[in-house]
């Protein structure tokens, strides 16, 4: 089973991927996929999930990104992984910036599918020297990546309850958890730029 990493801001393209990576018959095997909208969040994945493909879109992060240097501490996080770079704008600084890292392929967002898959298959092919588990699990449980897209859009603890329909304590347990598997020191890190958790 592979563990597929998609970066991106929009939620539509998360949960479409996943949906279209496990039921289109393009790929053989099976995957778990996770999608995040958060760079920091990204990397301690792929430090503690280790997933065997990264697909990113990070035209959504240009507002967050201060520097190109923010991005370094991710990319370098995954230098061994295939890393597929979706670019859904003209960036040209990006790509330049980029090159510096091993990009496995760069295509444009609206690439024919089965381009992506060809690309997608040809990055996992790469790694089939490596030990693939056979049971692969995402870091978070789907519960857990509920709570914490809620607590990332600003709901308090009441409100993220109400809306999963679960114990406020509940709430403070799985925010608890979340913080322990990404090593997270507070409970603001998930809110600080990379440059701030670096410094």
């Amino acid at each position: 089973m592979f563990k597929i990493l998609l970066i991106d801001r929009c939620h539509f393209t998360r949960t479409g991927f996943e949906a279209w990576l496990n039921h289109s018959g393009l790929f053989p095997g099976s995957y778990v996929v996770t999608g995040l909208n958060n760079l920091f969040l990204a990397r301690e994945h792929i430090l503690q999930w280790k997933p065997t493909l990264v697909i990113a879109d990070l035209h959504g992060f240009k507002q967050d990104i201060h520097h190109f240097q923010q991005l370094s501490s991710l990319l370098k996080a995954c230098e061994t992984l295939p890393f597929i770079l979706l670019q859904s704008g003209e960036e040209p600084e990006m790509v330049n910036y980029l090159e510096q890292f091993p990009v496995w392929s760069c295509l444009l967002k609206n690439a024919e599918l089965e381009q992506l898959a060809t690309v997608i298959n040809d990055a996992l092919t790469s790694c089939a020297s490596i030990e693939i588990p056979q049971i692969a699990a995402p870091l978070l449980t789907r519960q857990e990546e509920k709570v914490l897209t809620l607590w990332m859009d600003g709901a308090s603890n009441q409100k993220i309850a109400s809306h999963l329909s679960i114990n406020g304590k509940t709430v403070y347990t799985y925010k608890r958890n979340i913080r322990m598997k990404l090593h997270m020191d507070t409970r603001f890190s998930p809110f600080l730029s990379l440059q701030e958790v670096e410094n």
